[in-house]
């Protein structure tokens, strides 16, 4: 089994914490993105992952393949990373793994995480995740047949024709069907809205015979804007086993901590109340101040601050000023 990452886009809605590292490097709950993803995928087959291709640009620097090759090496897997350095369409993207596509392959699109109970069948020619949205025009979506084999595929359509939105996890037997399929549509520059689709493949493999079938998940996890990424940390959380959520090395002076929340290496927290669904990333002080449903990340200092349903990066200095007050009755002060 191979797993495909393809993971090269700018994560533009959630500046500016992309502006740095890209987005499925984010941390949720203590781990990035792509991490808790690929660790969910592994879990879902009893085969060995043997590779592991993370598809990514040129341009986002020495670190980040470092850190994807590491995270392949703890899950047991070879890392691999390939380059896709325009921004040609999913088909394009996923074709960057050249001939790591052979054999049973997963394709998952890092921008989301998932909660399921699912094992996958090797047997199937392809399996496309999908779970009901309230919206579906803003999705992929597909119909299906009696036997939950898929019948169409449709992007974004204008009107109703199924609430079951593609989720970006697929599963294929044969990768390297999938690889030529996709070379079709490059050599042909056969493009839907200037992009080349993976649908479009799909739909060939699916005219000459393919049986693609419905997959679902408990619970679809986004990270596409910072209410989503925030939101997203607080389910991982309200979900984690078998995983230490505040590190031995923690400091906790006259603090309280509202479980569930994670607390990295080196994290001091002094005079303060933090939780619940908070993550705190390693080497960070929190003084004097309230933190709830957020995610602040390394080397970050706070003192005199109520936070809340906040996203704070690397290295940040917030420092706001403690009151002395003096309120009569029946007053409302709002800041």
């Amino acid at each position: 089994m191979r797993i495909v990452i393809p993971m090269a886009g700018w994560g533009t809605r959630l500046r500016p914490h992309t502006l740095t590292i890209p987005k499925p490097m984010l941390p949720i709950a203590g781990k990035p993105i792509v991490e808790r993803l690929v660790e969910d995928l592994v879990k879902s087959t009893d085969q060995k992952v043997e590779d592991i291709v993370f598809i990514i640009r040129e341009d986002f620097g020495s670190t980040i393949p470092k850190q994807l090759l590491e995270i392949a090496a703890r899950l047991g897997s070879q890392g691999h990373i390939c380059f896709q350095n325009e921004p040609l369409g999913t088909a394009h993207a996923i074709l960057c793994a050249g001939d790591l596509l052979e054999g049973n392959v997963i394709v998952a699109f890092a921008d989301t995480l998932f909660r399921s109970d699912f094992k996958i069948d090797n047997e199937k020619d392809g399996v496309i995740w999908v779970q009901k949205v309230d919206n579906p025009s803003a999705f992929g979506v597909v119909k299906l047949d009696s036997n939950n084999v898929i019948t169409d595929l449709i992007e974004k359509p204008k009107e109703f024709v199924s609430d079951l939105a593609i989720i970006g996890i697929y599963y294929f037997k044969d990768g390297a069907y999938l690889r030529s399929e996709m070379q079709y549509l490059i050599d042909n520059d056969f493009k839907e809205k200037g992009e080349y689709q993976l649908t479009n493949a799909l739909e060939n493999m699916k005219a000459k015979g393919a049986k693609f079938y419905k997959g679902e998940v408990i619970e679809w996890l986004d990270c596409g804007n910072k209410d989503a990424t925030v939101n997203t940390n607080q389910r991982v959380l309200e979900n984690l086993t078998n995983e230490t959520l505040v590190h031995s090395s923690v400091v906790l002076e006259n603090a309280t901590v509202v479980q569930p929340s994670y607390l990295a290496e080196g994290v001091v927290i002094r005079n303060a109340v933090i939780g619940p669904h908070v993550s705190i990333g390693k080497n960070s002080f929190i003084e004097n101040s309230v933190v709830k449903n957020s995610i602040i990340q390394t080397n970050t200092t706070i003192k005199n601050k109520l936070i809340a349903n906040a996203m704070v990066g690397n290295n940040v200095k917030i420092e706001g000023r403690m009151e002395d007050w003096s309120v009569g009755d029946y007053n409302v002060i709002i800041e």
